[in-house]
């Protein structure tokens, strides 16, 4: 079991739906989240991609210098980028950061954002463009020379003189709700990502992606992508989740619904239908909450409660096939150290970092009355419940 981050280029606060409390994405607080995650012991970071967020690339480039462990999960974007200049930018990344890329795959699910970048087609015919361009990126990418007579591509001859450091290429990762995009994910990817629906809408899609992997003759791994709400009690969690929506009024509320309507998201069409614009029943299963959902697209469900209710939860999805959670929570920052403290003792991840034997004693907790060091067993029991 492994947990990412998330890295919030598009913007951050205490509060949605407002500017209150709110955080600028400028580098300095952007590199303070990436070096939380880098020595918390997350296995990395998704970056989000679009125009509302500022470039991926651009971004986990200025990031991979300051940190050493994490990796970064950024987008490739077919239709948007060829698949030779997307598998040289992927292949000089690894090689920069010395391993440290996974690639997203986003085939983007907005028309209109897609044609104010000039790409004019249809829902299934992206992800036809799409079937092609990861065609040719892997074969590129693992060090064959590509050709493709295709409908979309015309590749002569492609390949890579600088190969990436992951063989055979970096991991793609792959979110997609359609058949069309479920068959896509089957035949290429090695990771396929759902947003946070109940259990039993997940296990359905697991199923399904599961065996059309099977018919290619390959298997894949399965991840989340999900907000989390946890607190020291149940009621401080659930009172957090609604002070996060607290400025949430009904205008931005239709803002949102007008935005998701001209989607054509499979995926944007399960995660809106699991509240449908209203305040009213938000818990859509046990302790999964659909508020963020109401004014933030994409990923709109939060599992909310105590370390041990929201570590339960995580399980019931790993029993599914759930092997990777791709985490986030508001602000960023504190949320990334939060979940760390709260919940990693209580889970079996793999790859934590070891704290390394000190010479010169240091503090866990503020010194007691200038005198006395903190009491420790509660992190005693707590490596005790994780051995």
């Amino acid at each position: 079991m492994e947990l990412l981050w998330f890295i919030p280029t598009h913007g951050d606060g205490r509060y949605l739906g407002t500017a209150i409390g709110g955080r600028a994405t400028e580098h300095g607080y952007l590199s303070q989240i990436a070096q939380a995650v880098d020595r918390l012991g997350y296995t990395g970071a998704l970056l989000p991609t679009g125009r509302s967020c500022e470039d991926a690339w651009i971004v986990a480039a200025t990031l991979a210098s300051i940190t050493q462990r994490m990796k970064f999960l950024v987008a490739i974007r077919p239709g948007l980028m060829s698949p030779g200049t997307a598998a040289r930018m992927a292949a000089t990344f690894d090689r920069m950061s010395k391993g440290r890329l996974l690639i997203n795959v986003v085939t983007g699910g907005d028309p209109v954002e897609l044609e104010g970048d000039g790409l004019h087609l249809s829902h299934d015919d992206r992800y036809e463009l799409t079937d092609e361009f990861l065609t040719v990126w892997r074969e590129i990418s693992a060090g064959k020379e590509s050709h493709l007579a295709g409908k979309y591509f015309q590749i002569k001859g492609g390949k890579l003189l600088f190969h990436p450091v992951q063989t055979p290429h970096p991991p793609l990762w792959f979110g997609g709700s359609s058949p069309i995009a479920q068959r896509i994910a089957a035949k290429h990817v090695d990771v396929y990502l759902t947003w946070g629906e109940p259990p039993a809408q997940v296990a359905e899609k697991i199923e399904a992606v599961r065996q059309l992997a099977e018919r290619e003759g390959r298997t894949l791994r399965f991840g989340i992508r999900l907000h989390v709400i946890v607190r020291e009690t149940e009621s401080e969690a659930w009172d957090a989740a609604n002070r996060l929506i607290r400025y949430v009024d009904e205008e931005a509320i239709a803002t949102a619904q007008k935005a998701y309507a001209r989607m054509d998201s499979e995926g944007q069409r399960r995660m809106t239908q699991l509240h449908n614009g209203s305040r009213e029943a938000l818990e859509i299963s046990p302790n999964l909450w659909a508020g963020i959902g109401l004014v933030r697209g994409g990923a709109g469900t939060a599992l909310v409660g105590d370390p041990e209710t929201v570590a339960a939860r995580m399980l019931e999805y790993v029993d599914l096939g759930i092997e990777t959670f791709i985490l986030s929570g508001y602000p960023h920052l504190e949320e990334a150290y939060r979940v760390a403290e709260l919940l990693f003792p209580r889970l079996p991840l793999e790859n934590l970092p070891v704290a390394e034997k000190q010479h010169v004693l240091s503090p866990f907790g503020e010194i007691v009355a200038n005198d006395a060091f903190p009491k420790q067993q509660a992190r005693e029991k707590e490596a005790t419940t994780v051995d």
